[in-house]
C-alpha cells in the first residue's frame, strides 16, 4: 500500500482539488479540533520513527519543546544528499500537500509560529513548484492565516541551501537557515530547547517522509499504523534501491520486508544473472554488508530499524546499493571516502585531516603502489575519527573503510605490492 506515493496510484496528486478530493487536509482539521498535547499522543501511539537516517520516535522528539516557550518553530529536512537516497523528491514533487499537512500538524502540535522547508540547493525547480503549492493551500485556507477557520495561524516557508551535504545535519542546516556558515553547532543546547534553535527558539526538525506519514496517521488513527510493518518500526518505508539490479527505484513498502524480498521481488533481482557479493543498506554513511552469493542467509534480514542492527549495519535512510560479484570493494571505499572527504564542513579536525589522509592513502592502494601497512594505517586512522567530532559526518566517512577492509580484505590484499595485484576495477555506478 502507498501511504506517501500514493502520486503513482491517483493522477494529479499534486493539485490541491485532486488532494482533497481524496482526503487531503481532513488529517489537519482533526487536529485542530484537538488539543496539542492529544496530537503528540497519537503520533507516539502510532510508533512513527524518523525516516531521515537516525529513527528516533517522532512524537516523543515533539514532546521535547517546551510548551512554556511563547516562539517555537517547524524545520523540514529536505537537504536530500546521502548517496543512493532520492526518496524526498518524489514526495515533494507527486504529493506536496501531504507533506504541507504534515507539516502543519506538527506546527499546531507544539505551537510553531512557522514552518521551513529547507531543501538541498540542486532542487531549484521542486523549491520553486513548491512555493506555488504552499500559495494554494493558503488562498484555500489551509496555511498562514485562520487556518481551516479554527482562528490558528502559521506561515509556511521553503528556503533554497547551497549544495552542502553537510547541512542535511541538524543544527548545520539551522546555520545555513539563518545565513551563516553550515556548519554543526555544540550540544547542548539541543535544537528543542530554547538557544538550540532556530533563531535560538525551540525547534522541531523532521525529515520529509516522516512528516508526510502525519496526515495518514490523523485520519487513519494510531493504530492502523502500528498494525504495518513490526513492532519496533511501524508503518511504510520508502526504500531506495540502485546499483546492480534490473530495476531500480523508490518502492513503498511494510517495515520488516526481507532484503531478498527487497532486491529480488521489487527491484528484479541482479543484473546479468550475477551474484551478490555486498550492500549498503544505508547509502554511503552505513557499514557495508557482505553477502556470498544469492542463497547467502543474511538476504533473509528483515529491513527494519531493530533487525538491521543485528547485521552490524544500520537502516538509516534505507537507500539500498547493490554491488555484484565484478564489484572491487578497494573501489567502493576509495570513491565514498572521496565523497565525504568533498563534503567535510572542515570544523573538526579529525573529520577534516582524517578524509584527507584516507583519500591519500586509498589512493595509493588503488594504484597497487601500497604495502600490507597501509591497510592497517587507514583502519587505524578511520577508527580515530570515530565518536570525536561535533556531528555524524566522521563517523560516517570512516565506516566505509573500517567494514569494506573488514568485509572484504581480500580486495585490499589484491593491491599490495607484491600480491599479483590486478589493474584498479570500477565499480557499479562507473567512475
Amino acid at each position: 500500500m502507498n501511504i506517501l506515493l500514493r502520486g503513482r496510484d491517483i493522477a494529479d496528486l499534486h493539485k490541491l482539488d485532486v488532494y482533497v478530493k481524496n482526503g487531503g487536509y481532513e488529517g489537519l482539521k482533526k487536529a485542530l479540533s484537538m488539543k496539542p498535547s492529544e496530537v503528540i499522543d497519537i503520533v507516539k501511539a502510532s510508533g512513527l520513527r524518523g525516516r531521515g537516517g537516525a529513527g528516533f520516535p517522532t512524537g516523543m522528539k515533539w514532546s521535547f519543546i517546551p510548551q512554556s516557550e511563547p516562539v517555537k518553530y517547524v524545520t523540514v529536512n529536505c537537504d536530500e544528499s546521502e548517496t543512493g537516497t532520492f526518496k524526498d523528491r518524489e514526495i515533494i514533487e507527486t504529493n506536496p500537500h501531504q507533506l504541507i499537512e504534515g507539516a502543519l500538524i506538527c506546527a499546531y502540535a507544539i505551537q510553531a509560529k512557522a514552518v521551513y522547508i529547507y531543501l538541498r540547493g540542486e532542487f531549484w525547480d521542486q523549491g520553486h513548484a513548491l512555493d506555488s503549492y504552499i500559495e494554494e493551500a493558503r488562498q484555500a485556507g489551509y496555511a498562514f492565516d485562520n487556518i481551516a477557520g479554527s482562528g490558528w495561524s502559521c506561515p509556511v516557508y521553503t528556503h533554497l541551501g547551497a549544495g552542502a551535504y553537510i547541512c542535511g545535519e541538524e543544527t548545520a542546516l539551522l546555520n545555513s537557515l539563518e545565513g551563516t556558515l553550515g556548519q554543526p553547532r555544540v550540544r547542548p543546547p539541543f535544537p528543542a530547547n530554547k538557544g538550540g534553535g532556530l533563531y535560538g527558539e525551540p525547534t522541531v526538525i523532521n525529515n520529509v517522509e516522516t512528516l508526510t506519514n502525519v496526515p495518514w496517521i490523523m485520519t487513519n488513527g494510531a493504530d492502523a499504523f502500528k498494525a504495518i510493518g513490526t513492532e519496533q518500526s511501524a508503518g511504510t518505508k520508502i526504500f531506495c534501491v540502485s546499483g546492480m539490479v534490473e530495476k531500480p527505484g523508490n518502492f513503498e513498502l511494510p517495515m520488516g520486508i526481507t532484503m531478498r524480498e527487497l532486491i529480488y521481488t521489487h527491484a528484479g533481482g541482479i543484473k546479468d544473472g550475477k551474484q551478490i557479493k555486498g550492500i549498503l543498506p544505508s547509502g554511503g554513511s552505513g557499514p557495508i554488508i557482505r553477502v556470498n552469493g544469492n542463497d547467502d542467509p543474511v538476504l533473509d534480514t528483515k529491513l527494519s530499524y531493530e533487525d538491521m542492527a543485528k547485521t552490524g549495519s544500520i537502516l538509516g535512510s534505507a537507500s539500498v546499493i547493490v554491488m555484484d560479484e565484478s564489484v572491487d570493494m578497494t573501489w567502493v571505499a576509495s570513491k565514498v571516502t572521496k565523497f565525504f572527504k568533498h563534503e567535510s564542513c572542515g570544523k573538526c579536525t579529525p573529520c577534516r585531516e582524517g578524509t584527507y589522509w584516507l583519500d591519500k592513502v586509498v589512493d595509493r592502494i588503488m594504484a597497487n603502489e601500497a604495502q600490507a601497512s597501509d591497510i592497517d594505517l587507514i583502519t587505524n586512522i578511520a577508527k580515530n575519527m570515530q565518536g570525536v567530532t561535533l556531528c555524524a559526518l566522521g563517523d560516517f566517512a570512516a565506516n566505509p573503510i573500517i567494514h569494506t577492509a573488514k568485509n572484504f580484505p581480500e580486495d585490499f590484499k589484491k593491491h599490495i605490492v607484491g600480491q599479483s595485484a590486478a589493474p584498479a576495477q570500477r565499480g557499479a555506478a562507473g567512475d
